[in-house]
């Protein structure tokens, strides 16, 4: 989902891309990268690397689910930068922009939190500081790093629209769990918009989410008014524990992360209002 555009991005503005991938035609072949590094030749003599690998959250956190969630995040990354050491200085790709995610800082209520905040103590927020900190281990080579913590992205066609949608497009849309907590939006175009700002000079951590995050029952309400569809009826948190188990937990509480770093950097978001990313994503 991010991938492709980002690809796109970066061809659009006349840069050269290789694709690393475990399987898509067409691409540099990685294929296991919890348990190898790259191929050298395909990040030899690259300006930068972005990271995107991961395994979906989005899935019932069966052990096995939570180990592969885990490992494709904390040992994709630990090889990605194994692969970067065994190049020459000269051959270095001297930036590395590194996925990561808003799940660092756990359920925080109604607090706006921003990258000074520490992680959190659960399941996710152990994988994310884990994640991270594989990622900074580049540092030491002399590469920049740049971390982005992306929130809940609305995109067409996948991540978290796609499972809301369809109740929503018949009439029985409705906030979760009472609605109250918050969900750090962001829209594709500025998860994309972002990850070029700092492949080109950020280092550091970075909140990518809208400048202003909202409830859920906010962004139901907002969801409704883009599909011109009533958005009234309440989904009980029982009902998501009794669909997802465990991971439920990421849809029934939220954090109310906010982008500081990249606001007092001056990145330009392309779509800072709810109702107009929607529009744009579902209309």
């Amino acid at each position: 989902m991010i991938g492709r555009r980002v690809v796109d991005a970066l061809r659009a503005r006349g840069d050269e891309v290789t694709v690393l991938s475990r399987s898509a035609p067409g691409t540099a072949r990685w294929a296991e990268p919890t348990s190898e590094p790259p191929p050298p030749e395909a990040i030899a003599g690259r300006d930068g690397v972005m990271h995107l690998l991961g395994e979906t959250v989005a899935q019932r956190w069966t052990g096995k689910a939570k180990r592969t969630i885990r490992e494709s995040r904390e040992l994709g990354t630990r090889n990605l930068v194994d692969g970067m050491s065994r190049l020459s200085e000269a051959e270095r790709p001297a930036a590395l922009v590194s996925m990561s995610a808003i799940g660092w800082y756990g359920a925080r209520g109604d607090e706006r939190v921003d990258e000074s905040e520490p992680a959190g103590d659960d399941f996710l927020a152990g994988v994310v500081e884990a994640w991270e900190a594989e990622a900074r281990k580049a540092e030491t080579l002399g590469v920049r790093v740049a971390i982005a913590r992306t929130g809940v992205v609305l995109a067409s066609g996948g991540g978290a629209l796609a499972k809301m949608l369809p109740p929503f497009k018949m009439g029985v849309g409705g906030p979760v769990a009472g609605g109250r907590q918050y969900v750090p939006w962001v829209h594709l175009d500025d998860v994309v918009g972002a990850l070029l700002f700092l492949l080109d000079g950020g280092e550091g951590t970075y909140n990518v989410t809208a400048p202003e995050p909202v409830t859920n029952r906010e962004l139901s309400k907002a969801l409704g008014r883009a599909l011109r569809r009533p958005a009234l009826l309440p989904v009980p948190a029982l009902a998501i524990r009794a669909l997802y188990g465990e991971m439920a937990w990421i849809v029934t509480t939220g954090v109310r992360a906010v982008p500081t770093r990249l606001t007092d950097q001056g990145y330009p978001f392309n779509r800072p209002n709810l109702d107009d990313a929607l529009r744009a994503t579902v209309g």
